[in-house]
């Protein structure tokens, strides 16, 4: 059935968030709402990453006006099938305004993580990939495999964006990992990760 493939998918989100995050060491990330912030704890917290705590569909729309406001710093957007569908209108901007430093990496595992492994959209018939690519990202591609993800980490940490990947990653019971859930302290760390200690 179409609604159990993603358990049979190989490539595992915690593995995929540890590769990405260790494959440009000073690239910003943006981490949405749920399984993907846990991911990117999981994998090694720090100061240059952002996690997002609510505002779901919201990783976009920050990880776009980041790369505008810092042009010549890499950004990843990191988040799920989930919140990307519920924010699915933010690609049309990033495409009008084509931030070429920014990547958007989305995490598919046809499932709604936060709210009890119920199937999304991506499960059926929707891709994200053309849709993306309907809405005027013309680099958007999907990464399967292991092999799929070495081809594109380049295009990922360096190529003239907007780069768009939907990573198929398994449907599989994972540990939470939190950030801090200290909005404060999340955005000064950043920010003095980003400007300094004297931008507080």
């Amino acid at each position: 059935m179409m609604s159990e493939r993603a358990e049979q998918f190989p490539l595992h989100r915690r593995d995929v968030a540890k590769t990405l995050l260790h494959a440009k060491d000073d690239m910003l990330i943006v981490t949405g709402l749920g399984s993907t912030n846990w991911d990117f704890t999981a994998a090694g917290d720090q100061p240059r990453i952002f996690p997002l705590w609510g505002a779901m569909g919201g990783a976009v729309p920050i990880g776009l006006g980041l790369a505008l406001a810092q042009p010549n710093k890499r950004v990843m957007v990191a988040t799920g099938d989930g919140e990307m569908l519920m924010g699915i209108g933010a690609l049309a901007t990033v495409a009008v305004k084509a931030p070429k430093n920014l990547a958007i990496c989305v995490f598919d595992n046809e499932r709604y993580g936060e709210t009890g492994m119920q199937t999304t959209h991506t499960a059926s018939v929707t891709d994200l990939a053309l849709t993306a690519k309907g809405l005027g990202i013309q680099d958007a591609d999907t990464i399967a495999d292991e092999a799929e993800l070495k081809a594109n980490l380049d295009a990922i940490t360096n190529a003239d964006g907007p780069i768009f990947r939907v990573i198929k990653v398994r449907a599989e019971p994972l540990d939470f990992v939190l950030p801090s859930k200290d909005g404060v302290h999340l955005k000064n760390r950043f920010r003095a990760n980003l400007l300094g200690e004297n931008a507080l």
